[in-house]
């Protein structure tokens, strides 16, 4: 399908769209093929054309903007917030949760 995979680019492209809807799991009217297909195989010249962008030199990106993640401190803290988790629970047995027993 794409140049990369040999495919000579004055050969006309033909996509079944019948295909691609039943792998997509989606119904398609018979009226609609032609037109999606046509769709579809300009997407894919497009992306053909893509392929063909010299990109030596190009670092990749993640985003538009260079940015770092901002990090928090790894610092251990013992939490001691037990009545504000416990606060909503529907029943405790001091500072747990008490679930009904599910395994005999």
């Amino acid at each position: 399908m794409f140049a990369s995979q040999g495919r000579d680019r004055a050969a006309p492209m033909s996509i079944d769209v019948k295909k691609v809807a039943n792998l997509a799991r989606i119904a398609i009217p018979d009226e609609r093929l032609e037109s999606l297909g046509q769709e579809l195989e300009a997407i894919v010249g497009f992306v053909e054309q893509l392929s063909e962008v010299d990109t030596t030199g190009v670092e990749p990106m993640t985003s538009v903007v260079a940015m770092t993640q901002p990090l928090r401190a790894d610092a251990v803290t013992d939490g001691d917030k037990a009545e504000a988790v416990l606060a909503n629970a529907p029943d405790r047995v001091a500072d747990f949760f008490a679930v009904p027993k599910v395994v005999e």
